[in-house]
This record gives C-alpha cells, structure tokens and sequence, in this order.
C-alpha cells in the first residue's frame, strides 16, 4: 500500500486543475496536492496516478512522493466554498495527495532549465510507455524545483483502461497498439535518442517492478469500479498492459523516435 496520511486541514484550491485538486495539511505536518476521489474524473484517474507516478519513480525520474490522504467529510465544516464542500463531502476516506513543491516555477524553455538530451528523452519514453497525453507544450506538466525537473499530474495516462470490456485477452491486445500523441509532446525537440533511452529503461521494468507497482492500489479505487469483477481482477488487467506494452517489439519506441527526429530534423 501507499503510505498513508490523515488531512487535518483544507489550505488552497488548485483551480488550474480541471479536477480541483487542493492543497491539504496532513497529520504529518506536511503539505500535499490532493486529487479527490469524488471528482469528476473518478476513481480511475487516480489509479493512473498511482501507477504512471511509480513507474516513473521506478525508472529514477523526479516524481514527488505519493500518498493515500484519509479524508473525513467533517472536514468541510471549514470550507466556505460551495463547489468544494461538494467535493468533500463526495470524497470521504482515502484520496491521492502527491508532494506539495512550495515555490516551485513553471517549465518553460528545455535549454534554460539546464535539460539534459538524455532526462529529456527519458521522459518521452515513459510518457509513451504509460500513453500519457497530458504533456503539451500548452499543459506540459512540468515544474522546476530547487533547479530540478519534476513530473507530476498523471491522470490522463493509461487512457485506455476507460474503454476495458473486462477480456483480459483484449486488455493485452489493446497495449500493443501505437501512441500517435506522441508527436505533441512537449520535451520531444529537446531529447536525445529515445531508442537508447529504451536501452537504459526497459531492463528496469520486469515483471515483479510491474507487480509491485500495481498492488500499491487501493481496493477501494478499484472494488465497484467495473469492468472487472474484483480488485484482484482490475490489478490483473493492468499487470498484462503493462508486460504486453513491454513486450518486444516495442512499436511504441520506434514510434516515438521517429516523432523526435522529426522535431528535431534527424
């Protein structure tokens, strides 16, 4: 399981998020960006979340600390903002709260962030890996801390699992396919090869790093959700995504590469 942390209280809404994500105190003293699990998104956005954010983690890319945030309804009672009382009260018990970064600045150019080629492409393969369509030069979900990158915001991966028919065969069938969006993908101009960052990265993802991964979700982001009759069975099915997306021939890689050159003309 995640490690988890009880909000003590509601600091800030995020309203650039198009979930309303929050800022939120722990009984740790520490400082979290929550994602609700009432939010319109639901519960799968969160799972995403977790398992994008510890691939990343895995692969030695700077993604903050994510936790589980137990929240208790009568926290709204110090809330005067309609939409977020809502939000709350839809959202009882465990939620996802990711690292607050105080004072942490916008990405913008690669060159003035001081970006390697090799982070840079590092970045492209995991996003490609995971199908991460939320890394745009208009979203790029970036930020610079203490003059280091950081990764966060993974809800829009595994976009696939919405579409699951609950056919484990299919669910394996459908990872193999390509990720044209790719292309806009914010970092893909400043990478080195994604070919050799495939090199460095895959080996670090086998099948236990992959098990370890998806059993840090919550059965209760996953009982009731559908198409899978069980938690058990959800985790089954990201599991085979996974090892089927890993498989070689990784089309994805070529893919990917081919969209770099591309950018940045060979």
């Amino acid at each position: 399981m995640l490690r988890v942390v009880t909000a003590t209280r509601y600091v800030v809404p995020l309203r650039e998020g198009g979930s309303l994500p929050g800022v939120v105190e722990a009984d740790d003293d520490g400082l979290y960006v929550v994602k609700f699990r009432g939010a319109g998104q639901g519960p799968k956005a969160l799972v995403a979340e977790v398992i994008a954010g510890e691939v990343g983690r895995a692969l030695g890319l700077p993604v903050p600390e994510l936790v589980g945030v137990e929240v208790d309804p009568a926290l709204v009672a110090g809330e005067a903002d309609p939409e977020i009382q809502e939000l709350l009260e839809r959202s009882p018990g465990l939620n996802l709260g990711m690292d607050f970064l105080p004072g942490s600045l916008p990405f913008g150019n690669p060159e003035a962030a001081g970006l390697s080629p090799e982070l840079a492409a590092d970045v492209v393969w995991f996003d490609a890996l995971v199908a991460n369509v939320d890394r745009t030069p208009r979203n790029p979900n970036l930020l610079l801390w203490h003059r280091r990158l950081w990764l966060i915001d993974h809800g829009a991966a595994l976009y696939q699992h919405h579409g699951w028919s609950g056919a484990p065969a299919e669910t394996a069938e459908g990872a193999r396919g390509r990720f044209p969006a790719i292309r806009t993908h914010v970092l893909l101009a400043a990478a080195g090869s994604v070919a050799e960052a495939d090199a460095r990265l895959a080996p670090m993802l086998d099948g236990a790093a992959i098990r370890r991964i998806v059993r840090l979700v919550p059965d209760v982001w996953l009982d009731g959700v559908g198409p899978f009759a069980t938690a058990d069975g959800h985790r089954s099915a990201y599991e085979a995504y996974l090892a089927a997306r890993l498989a070689p021939p990784r089309a994805w890689v070529a893919e990917a590469e081919a969209a770099r050159q591309g950018a940045t003309g060979g």
